[in-house]
């Protein structure tokens, strides 16, 4: 499934989103590509690039230990398919990218994380609609939802990105 271009990439123009629905409708998934290129990133850089902004994303709910309850545990987001896929961890108040395999596992298909990371489906529906599924130590994935649920944040790619 092809990941539309976030809103502030181009003018808001009724032509330009039916030109994008239209490629997004005949365009190959992404998702093996994504995955080769995974393969190829070594894991520092991935923390690099990847920690600080989601730290900065959910930084309140750190601060006001909504995390704690997750400390030393890890949880792995995953496409359809296995791959690509990350595994959080939480150590120190810190959200940190680790290596390997969690003690639970959320998986679905990039349009399910979408609506989720964009709350535009309620999180449950997106389950028991098996959109997303939780494998592993379900309790840890189901506690993480909820907690996802609760909390009053919001993807803004400048906030994330600290400009």
């Amino acid at each position: 499934m092809f990941m539309p271009l976030p809103p502030f990439a181009f003018p808001q123009n009724p032509l330009l989103g039916q030109s994008l629905t239209v490629l997004r409708d005949y365009l190959p998934s992404p998702v093996p590509m994504l995955d080769r290129i995974d393969r190829h990133i070594p894991m520092p850089f991935k923390q690099l690039v990847a920690e600080a902004p989601l730290n900065r994303l959910f930084a309140q709910a750190l601060a006001d230990g909504e995390f704690d309850d997750f400390e030393g545990r890890t949880i792995r987001l995953e496409i359809n398919g296995g791959q690509p896929g990350v595994t959080i961890g939480f150590w120190a108040n810190r959200l940190r990218l680790v290596q390997g395999p969690g003690d639970a596992t959320i998986r679905g298909s990039v349009s399910a994380f979408k609506a989720l990371a964009e709350r535009q489906q309620d999180p449950d529906q997106l389950f028991f609609q098996r959109r997303l599924v939780i494998e592993g130590d379900t309790e840890l994935g189901l506690a993480l939802k909820n907690l996802l649920d609760s909390l009053d944040w919001q993807i803004r790619f400048r906030d994330i990105l600290g400009v």
